[in-house]
């Protein structure tokens, strides 16, 4: 019953593909598929990020989504020292239905950031980036009902697709923009906006043709001082595509055992579908943190509040010699 179920979700996604792309409960930490514009936006030399994310746990298998990105700074020595010039690359992967649906991706972009004062804490940024997409259906692993004809119950249906894969491929065109600043060195702000899917690529299943439709992002955080080792981080995001819109927001309270380590606590809330409890570990380069999506909207019912589990791990090279420039945690 569960795979039946997975199934028929699946294929309605299929029927309705101006849906929404994968996307994490922590967009913060998955900064390269909120906007290009973030790309080399960080303190250091280099970032390595991992997500993962298991959607609706009581279906077998529904949704599962992984990320992996790693951008760094480049020409650093030809440019302002208020100036930061990135390159990143990404790679991540979506599956359904218990693995039989598979959407792939790869991109590379480039994003440039330009100081406006002399320490660069202010700067106003863009972002570009290409994406190669492979979605790939395993017609051999879906299973559907007994037929119903006029002797009766069939077999298994597996005539429909005689086992075939359906196969579609397109290459997509992304950029964003960003600006972000301070008032002081007890606080820092940061807004954006970006689109993917410019060149609305197209998409085909077994002769049908679709248009994927352009999805638009703003998103904007920063975090405001408690104390000498208290800190308080904010972020929110709205995006839509075709008809369909996510608005979530929310923050996480720092604690800072001293310079390089830190825990964190909060929660964020995607409106009508979602509270996230937050925890996340700061230890020196590294970054941990896990989520808990428990499901508010009309399938609290189907899910038993149980949404999905979503964890993330960041590396950010930070030698002695940085100019401890100021970005975007969350």
């Amino acid at each position: 019953m569960r795979k039946l179920i997975c199934i028929c979700l699946s294929c309605f996604l299929l029927g309705n593909i101006s849906a929404q792309d994968p996307h994490y409960s922590q967009f913060f930490s998955s900064p390269l598929t909120i906007s290009p514009a973030f790309i080399g936006k960080f303190d250091g030399t280099v970032r390595v990020t991992g997500n993962f994310k298991s959607q609706w746990q009581v279906i077998d298998r529904a949704f599962q989504t992984s990320t992996a990105s790693v951008d760094f700074h480049i020409m650093q020595n030809y440019i302002s020292s208020a100036d930061t010039w990135g390159v990143g690359f990404m790679g991540y992967t979506d599956k359904s239905a218990s693995g039989a649906v598979n959407f792939n991706y790869a991109s590379v972009g480039t994003a440039f950031h330009k100081g406006l004062d002399e320490e660069g804490s202010e700067q106003i940024g863009a972002g570009f980036q290409i994406t190669y997409a492979n979605m790939l259906i395993n017609t051999s692993q879906l299973h559907f009902e007994d037929q119903l004809t006029v002797n009766g119950f069939t077999n298994v249906s597996s005539e429909v697709f005689n086992n075939a894969s359906l196969n579609s491929k397109y290459v997509d065109v992304n950029a964003g923009f960003l600006y972000s600043g301070s008032s002081s060195d007890k606080n820092y702000y940061y807004i954006g906006a970006s689109a993917y899917h410019i060149n609305r690529p197209k998409q085909q299943f077994t002769g049908a043709l679709y248009l994927l439709q352009p999805r638009v992002t703003i998103n904007s955080g920063g975090y405001f001082s408690l104390g000498e080792s208290a800190n308080l981080h904010l972020s929110g995001l709205l995006s839509t595509q075709s008809s369909v819109t996510e608005i979530i927001f929310g923050g996480a309270f720092e604690r800072m055992i001293d310079q390089t380590n830190s825990l964190y606590a909060g929660g964020w809330i995607r409106l009508n579908d979602a509270i996230i409890p937050y925890l996340g570990l700061q230890m020196g380069d590294l970054r941990f943190g896990a989520t808990y999506d428990i499901n508010t909207s009309s399938l609290k019912a189907a899910t038993n509040l149980r949404g999905g589990l979503e964890v993330s791990l960041i590396y950010q090279r930070i030698p002695s010699t940085t100019r401890g420039i100021k970005c975007p945690k969350f």
